[in-house]
């Protein structure tokens, strides 16, 4: 007999080093190590207020870290130190290396402490792939 469709799925946790090109549906627990704004821009006046802001974050767990890209409200969970919860993360590729990223199908959560130490020298986003393109006559 066929399990309920009421009864929600366990998420599967996948660890930083499992983490390849092109792959989405993550569920992951990190500790942010660094975070850094790179961009910040809109207008704080008019009818909507609307700003966009993007930090690089490096998180990582007990095998490896990679860059984090957060955007807007997920920028402010982001602090050094702290542990999140990535909910539904994807791979982006970014000039040939893998960015860690939650789009709005996903969510960023801080968690309670983990207790595992980040594996700093296993940076997955130090890592170049070439990217083939396939050309289709």
């Amino acid at each position: 007999m066929a399990e309920s469709k009421s009864s929600l799925r366990k998420p599967i946790f996948t660890k930083v080093d499992q983490l390849r090109p092109g792959t989405k549906g993550h569920t992951l627990t990190v500790k942010v190590v660094d975070s850094k704004m790179i961009m910040q821009k809109g207008r704080s006046d008019g009818p909507q207020a609307r700003q966009m802001r993007i930090a690089e974050c490096l998180v990582g767990d007990e095998t490896g870290m990679i860059v984090f890209t957060a955007r807007n409200e997920q920028v402010d969970l982001m602090k050094p130190g702290t542990t999140v919860t990535l909910r539904n993360a994807k791979i982006d590729m970014f000039k040939g290396s893998m960015r860690l990223a939650v789009d709005k199908w996903g969510r960023v959560e801080v968690s309670d402490p983990a207790d595992f130490t980040v594996k700093e020298d296993n940076n997955l986003s130090l890592i170049e792939y070439e990217l083939v393109s396939v050309i289709e006559e």
